[in-house]
């Protein structure tokens, strides 16, 4: 981790992109304003996190319903070849 020491209006500059600027030191908080393109997302951690974690969910949930959807197609075709899907 790169640590840095910056005071009031001082800035940091990321990969010739992203500025990172030190608005004001009020106590325990420091407040800071980042100038970046909008392509970048720029998130809190705990929200950045949380986004991650619903991510995960979505992408388990999906990959559980296709190997559902597969499972049950599979089991159509051996049925089928079985003779359970004729109508006899």
């Amino acid at each position: 981790m790169l640590i840095l020491t910056r005071k009031l209006d001082e800035s940091i500059m990321i990969d010739n992109k992203i500025e990172v600027k030190i608005l004001k030191v009020q106590g325990g908080q420091v407040h800071i304003g980042v100038d970046a393109p909008r392509s970048v997302s720029i998130h809190r951690y705990e929200i950045y996190e949380q986004i991650k974690s619903e991510n995960l969910k979505a992408v388990q949930k999906t990959t559980h319903s296709d190997v559902m959807k597969n499972l049950e197609t599979s089991l159509a075709d051996i049925s089928s070849i079985l003779g359970g899907g004729s109508d006899e």
